[in-house]
């Protein structure tokens, strides 16, 4: 995407929170090194970590070389960019909560004259203190810019304390809410799939397409999330930022152009115009025992020692009351312990107007679009051909697809995750790829609903076996409509 105009300026200084916890290993530090390795970031730029642990610069050196043996990606390993790289780092020890010690990390950054970008990856609760220190400190001024990873907020009411409190030292322009799923190729790619290719829009509408089923869907059970996880739930962990920015993605109506004031703008009219859910359009699941990829597993309750209410699976049929939709179900779903790992959308067609093939014994099917997320990355549109033959018995039709695999399409060029993306987007002041308020707001008060509705009508979780795809009641939400999910 072209880099946007606003809030422009690249930054001398990055200040990283939570330094030492796993998405920095995982993500934030190797990616941090991919962009050092490739040139991508300016040779002053400074990095300097913060957390609670005591440590020097020497020791988180150390972290952060054990962190990269690990999880950097081999054909990143032994290029001699290592020492350079953590020749950036520096960590300075902070207590978020206690207001004194951010004139020390003030003085660790040193001059942020050449502008600063922090990202902030705290509890939501300390949200409030660690923003008021920031600010008592010099650290939120017109050149500094502040990356927020979630979870912001419970519902409507505490994400607006949140952006309250952020929005006291910063303004919405200098305040990039971090939604990853945003950062991933595959998704650009759905901007271009669309807007790019003639072919597509002209039934990108309700006259051209029948529905539209988005589904994220893991294998893994609570993997030490078991707390923030309970307090939680698939709801807000899953469909409130990643499944609605995907739905918002499809759905929007082409921008005037590619900055990001135009393409936040309609993404947050289809946010708005989404239809509230009635109790019939949505099933809350919990998985119980069962087997994934081959070995035992088991429940929810026993992977969190207590018996709980909260939905490991949700199910919803959504609607997007405008013209372009009107009458088109987007199907969500997303849950743990599901068959597969998948992230997708596919786009069901609607079946040409009359089958000309009939008399001949020729069925048909009604094209579809898939786009995948993950774990590949692909899209593949499924269309009708003839069997080679004489079809003296009759015409066979089959559906093949017409595959553009992203991974082979362009194998020569460097696969990247979405942090890298993002992280660069932060330093260098593009907003593009983030979330506005406005937008968050409107996907609180859609999901806020939708608890609301649970709570009134007292729906409980209903057990699934973990290794199947949700509860059977997910099944029955499509095939009353005559549909069946992409499996």
């Amino acid at each position: 995407m072209t880099k946007a105009t606003e809030n422009s300026g690249i930054s001398s200084r990055l200040l990283l929170f939570g330094a030492t916890g796993d998405l920095a290993k995982r993500m934030l530090l190797p990616s941090l090194f991919a962009l050092h390795e490739d040139g991508l970031i300016a040779p002053d730029l400074r990095i300097v970590g913060t957390a609670r642990s005591e440590m020097s610069d020497e020791d988180y050196r150390a972290l952060a070389a054990e962190a990269l043996s690990e999880y950097l990606p081999e054909d990143r390993k032994g290029n001699g960019q290592l020492q350079s790289f953590l020749e950036r780092l520096s960590y300075q020890p902070l207590d978020a909560r206690k207001s004194e010690g951010y004139d020390a990390l003030s003085g660790k950054l040193g001059d942020i004259s050449g502008g600063l970008a922090i990202f902030l990856s705290t509890a939501p609760s300390l949200f409030e203190a660690t923003i008021a220190g920031l600010d008592s400190a010099g650290l939120t001024g017109d050149n500094v810019r502040i990356g927020l990873e979630k979870p912001l907020g419970h519902d409507l009411e505490t994400s607006g304390l949140i952006n309250d409190a952020v929005a006291a030292a910063f303004t919405e322009d200098q305040t990039f809410r971090i939604d990853h799923y945003l950062g991933k190729e595959t998704v650009q790619n759905l901007m271009a799939l669309r807007f790019a290719n003639m072919m597509f829009e002209p039934l990108w509408n309700a006259n051209g397409i029948d529905h539209v089923e988005i589904t994220v869907s893991e294998t893994v059970g609570l993997e030490g999330r078991h707390g923030f996880y309970d307090d939680t739930g698939a709801l807000r962990d899953m469909v409130q930022n990643h499944m609605l920015q995907l739905l918002a993605l499809t759905a929007m109506e082409a921008p005037a152009s590619l900055d990001a004031t135009s393409i936040r703008d309609e993404k947050v009219k289809v946010l708005r115009s989404l239809r509230p859910v009635t109790a019939e359009e949505m099933v809350r699941g919990q998985y119980g025992e069962g087997a994934v990829k081959g070995g035992a597993v088991t429940s929810y309750a026993d992977d969190l020692g207590e018996s709980s209410d909260t939905e490991t699976f949700v199910a919803i049929k959504a609607h997007i009351d405008n013209w372009r939709w009107q009458g088109v179900p987007f199907y969500l779903r997303t849950g743990k312990r599901l068959s597969e790992r998948r992230s997708e959308i596919v786009i069901q067609f609607k079946s040409v107007p009359h089958n000309i093939f009939a008399e001949r014994g020729g069925r048909l099917n009604a094209n579809r679009l898939v786009i995948r997320l993950q774990p590949e990355e692909y899209v593949r549109l499924q269309v009708m051909a003839k069997e080679p033959g004489l079809d003296r018995d009759g015409v066979v039709l089959r559906e093949v697809p017409l595959d553009l695999s992203l991974s082979q399409a362009f194998a020569k060029a460097r696969k990247r995750i979405a942090y890298e993306r993002l992280l660069l987007d932060l330093i260098d002041g593009d907003p593009t790829l983030f979330v506005r308020r406005d937008e968050v707001e409107a996907q609180w008060r859609w999901v806020d609903a939708i608890r609301e509705t649970w709570h009134k009508n007292d729906m409980k979780p209903k057990s699934y076996g973990a290794g199947s795809w949700g509860p059977s009641a997910a099944i029955a939400l499509t095939e009353r409509d005559g549909v069946s999910w992409h499996e």
